[in-house]
């Protein structure tokens, strides 16, 4: 047990201190070794090694007895010992070669046995290789006999187990939190009854989780409410107690669902080895990805009309053999256009697409999952046209992804177009303020049309990082109408799922949330009570301002949340889920199967369908450990980049103050790596702020280096080989996933400091000239930018009966009126007839979108009356990608004298016939 408590305030207060940074403390602890052998002062590595010791409680390797055998290295004064025992150690945790390699759990192994090979000679081969995990014994046996509980559970490992465990053991309530939270490698956790509550360590930030959740003293530490703490804080894990009382009445107990199963004593213990075995295997599993491995090794005959299935018109051509040999056998043995024969159907699944889709649905939190094999942009198109039809409204972020504005025009919705914060510095919009959405509900309100609002439809998080609070803007437009249904674009953010942080932020996190509070009986008495202090009834003005509770007895909980996978997870490009958690599903699920089967390819890719499932299984099994590392490579690339006096001359990483304007920002959290930040900061600031900043979005401003986002971006493609998707006029986004490395990090580091270096040489050996045109290029793009134009009206045309203050569409007849090629007509931008029509008129009215890359929202929509604002707005850009927009055709416009015909029936159109009564 650690003396000072400062250690282990140090490594369980700081969450940003994930597995790269335990890495580096194991090598401190290496290079304090290394000077305490060569004769310098040990005092560097007893401090290290008192700092690991209680953060290594929490993790199987390198276990008890290996730490124990390093302190008493230490003890015994054994400088070299202690070096070649903590070198081993550090190796085998960088190599991971502890999973596989029985030496490195010996303390008297030399290592010069049969090492682990780094990269499998053959990468098709896993024979003899058992995924290893963790699981976590929480007790109230005395820590002296915990190396004895150990040996009990190893004496269980069979040779025929299809996989290895480690037990952690921990003896309180905070201790298991933290094991939970720090030790990636947990994918199991027994919870015996008798444990304690406090830590054996002092950490201010446990004593604040603890009186958040209610746990006050001792009696509060019951084997129930840790499994919940648990449950919420990794939900993927399976959970399993162990009780000496009333075992049948606990199981009975409603609060035990969370739990997988519930044993006496340990009478059972093979058993419960068993189970926690079979938890695993029930993650492990991958339907359709298991089938399609067995498929490709039956011998088949294939009479359809898919050639390239078994690879034979491939591997026996002299022509086309190398795409073989590139791709390899398997790929090619596991093609088929068949759904019979073992296979399934994915737009009838009721087999092994089914079982995959369901095993997606628990992982996401959802009730249902549907694969999409053609990306988000069909999941948006498919939810859009299944929920919506024509004359239904719907708010609409004006900036969302063009797949949502073609989902108005399929379903002939009419979209109420809400506009995101401005950041004109940067030439990019943020979020949606929920005072602007809440208005627009209000407005179609108090024009009697709120009928016809069926849903609201905004992109969590956006392409730069902006996170909404999805669980206050859900229950403060229920408030308001309480069977809204809500489509949330997170085709980027599939990931958070698997953040304890940031899953309360995604769709389905959020929609839990809610349900479990609507089944909360505190929940009626704060709806009653907010609408007593309102009074009736309460203005649109204090409604505004009022943070909204819906009425719990009201709700129709209705949420959509779509994931492009493969932007996240490891799934193929064009993998896509749309998650569902609506109670009225059973409503659309027929005109939802309709969608599917409008946007659905009959001819599915079956390796895009098994990606979807191994991606599903990779992320309930480790992806945890996946995104935390994922969130420590982001910022150990802020850290390098703002901290680096060369390359902060001439770029820098923008924090969350300067991402989110301080009045979305109530916490008052300025940055994740601000002086004295820890995670209880950052889940105060999750909990409260109307947006938040996605820590793996990282917006590198480069024009202050004179480099505009796109000229950068070939730069670090064409001259480093490095790969980016999103910029600005002055910045590009760098994204941290699961795939990164710090090697990674370093590439990229290196990469800004050879490029800021010659920044610096061009403008010294320039001179003065150089530093004029470097000034004023500067000034271009930082200073020098375009307003951002903000959506500005349908033409009346399009209107139709709309009301006086909503502002929605009929953006389906403005898409179409297009297709009429008379009743067109363009105009160059640089035409004087634009400026004299924007005054005297007659209206510009865009007859399509309009999308210029960067920024990659729609500036016009089809119906839309053009004002200045946006004309100005074009003739600065200097992108050369403007999606709908030909420079030299010009303007494509909708004429004056068919925008007077629209809606009048067409000569020799059949009259309308009245409804009989």
């Amino acid at each position: 047990m650690s003396k000072d408590p400062k250690p282990a305030e140090k490594r369980i207060d700081q969450f940003i201190s994930g597995p790269g940074g335990r890495a580096d403390d194991w090598r401190d602890l290496v290079e304090a070794a290394k000077v305490w052998a060569r004769g310098g002062d040990r005092a560097k590595f007893d401090a290290a090694l008192t700092d690991l010791s209680v953060i290594e409680e929490f993790h199987g390797y390198p276990g008890l007895q290996l730490m124990a055998a390093l302190r008493e290295a230490a003890s015994a004064g054994d400088a070299a010992g202690s070096l070649g025992l903590a070198t081993r150690i550090t190796q085998a945790l960088m190599t991971r070669s502890f999973r596989q390699h029985a030496g490195d759990w010996n303390a008297e192994d030399d290592g010069n046995g049969d090492a682990p090979e780094l990269v499998p000679s053959t990468f098709g081969s896993h024979q003899g290789h058992r995924p290893y995990f963790e699981t976590l014994i929480v007790t109230g046996v005395s820590s002296n006999h915990w190396p004895a509980l150990a040996a009990e559970w190893r004496k269980l490992r069979r040779p025929v187990d299809s996989f290895v465990y480690e037990p952690v053991i921990v003896g309180s309530l905070e201790d298991a939190f933290c094991a939970t939270m720090l030790n990636p490698n947990i994918a199991a956790v027994v919870i015996n009854e008798g444990f304690f509550l406090r830590s054996r360590h002092d950490a201010p930030i446990l004593r604040t989780m603890t009186a958040t959740a209610g746990i006050n003293d001792e009696s509060d530490a019951s084997a129930l409410r840790l499994a919940h703490i648990i449950k919420r804080v990794r939900p993927e894990l399976d959970l399993y107690l162990m009780s000496n009382r009333d075992v049948e009445k606990m199981a009975g107990n409603p609060e035990a669902n969370v739990v997988r199963r519930i044993f006496y004593s340990i009478e059972e213990l093979l058993e419960l080895h068993l189970s926690i075995l079979e938890g695993i295997q029930d993650r492990f599993d991958t339907p359709f990805f298991d089938n399609l491995k067995k498929y490709a090794q039956r011998p088949i005959g294939t009479f359809h009309a898919l050639p390239i299935a078994r690879g034979k018109s491939v591997f026996k051509s002299d022509w086309i053999r190398d795409m073989g040999e590139f791709y390899g056998l398997n790929l090619f043995l596991a093609e088929s256009s068949a759904t019979t024969g073992g296979l399934d159907s994915l737009l009838e699944p009721t087999g092994t697409i089914k079982k995959a889709q369901d095993k997606a649905a628990r992982a996401l939190g959802a009730d249902r999952v549907f694969f999409v094999t053609n990306g988000t942009s069909t999941s948006n198109k498919m939810a859009v046209q299944a929920l919506l039809g024509p004359g239904d409204i719907a708010i609409v972020d004006r900036n969302c992804h063009k797949s949502h504005h073609y989902g108005m025009v399929l379903a002939g919705a009419q979209p109420i177009y809400v506009e995101a914060f401005p950041m004109t510095e940067y030439s990019m919009y943020g979020a949606v303020p929920l005072k602007t959405v809440k208005q627009a509900l209000l407005n179609a309100k108090a024009d009697g049309r709120l009928d016809r609002v069926k849903m609201l439809d905004l992109t969590n998080c956006t392409f730069d990082g902006h996170i909404y609070n999805t669980r206050r803007v859900m229950e403060e437009c229920l408030a308001i109408k309480p069977d809204l249904i809500f489509l949330w674009d997170e085709a980027w953010f599939g990931f958070a799922r698997f953040s304890p942080f940031l899953r309360r932020r995604t769709a389905m996190g959020a929609a839990n949330e809610i349900e479990a509070w609507m089944h909360d009986p505190k929940s009626v008495a704060a709806y009653e009570k907010q609408q007593a202090e309102l009074g009736k009834p309460p203005s649109d003005g204090v409604l505004l301002k009022t943070r909204l509770i819906p009425d719990p007895r009201q709700i129709r909980l209705r949420v959509y949340q779509t994931n492009s996978t493969h932007k996240s997870m490891s799934a193929i490009r064009q993998g896509s889920m749309l998650s569902v958690k609506d109670v009225d599903f059973h409503t659309v699920e027929q005109q939802f199967k309709e969608a599917v089967f409008t946007h659905a390819s009959t001819s599915p890719n079956q390796q895009l369908i098994a990606s979807l499932d191994v991606s599903r299984r990779q992320m309930e099994l480790e992806g945890y450990g996946l995104v935390a590392n994922a969130i420590e490579i982001a910022f150990a690339i802020r850290q390098a980049v703002n901290n680096n006096p060369l390359i902060a001359k001439y770029f820098r990483i923008l924090g969350a103050d300067a991402m989110v304007p301080a009045q979305y920002r109530q916490s008052g959290f300025t940055d994740y790596l601000a002086a004295g930040m820890n995670w209880a900061s950052v889940l105060k600031s999750l909990d409260d702020d109307e947006f938040c900043l996605d820590p793996t979005r990282m917006t590198l401003v480069c024009g202050t280096a004179g480099y505009d986002g796109t000229q950068f971006k070939g730069v670090l493609a064409n001259d480093y080989n490095i790969q980016i998707n999103k910029t600005s006029r002055n910045s590009v986004l760098f994204q941290s996933n699961i795939n990164n490395t710090r090697s990674d990090v370093a590439h990229l580091v290196r990469v800004l400091a050879e490029i800021a270096g010659e920044v610096d040489r061009g403008l010294v050996q320039g001179g003065a000239n150089a530093k004029t045109t470097f000034e004023a290029r500067v000034k271009s793009l930082m200073t020098d930018v375009p307003d951002l134009p903000n959506f500005s009206y349908f033409h009346q045309s399009f209107r139709g009966d709309a009301g006086t203050k909503t502002n929605e569409g009929d953006i389906r007849s403005g898409f179409y009126s297009a297709y009429d090629a008379a009743g067109c007509e363009y105009i160059r931008l640089g035409d004087p007839e634009i400026d004299r029509r924007l005054k005297a008129g007659p209206d510009l009215v865009s007859a399509s979108f309009v999308i210029p890359y960067p920024p990659g929202f729609p500036i016009m929509v089809p119906g839309q009356v053009i004002t200045q604002e946006t004309i100005d707005f074009m003739r600065k850009l200097d992108v050369k990608e403007i999606h709908g927009y030909d420079a030299k055709e010009g303007l494509k416009l909708v004429r004056a004298e068919a925008l007077a015909k629209i809606g009048r029936p067409k000569p020799g159109a059949a009259p309308k016939l009245k409804a009989a009564s």
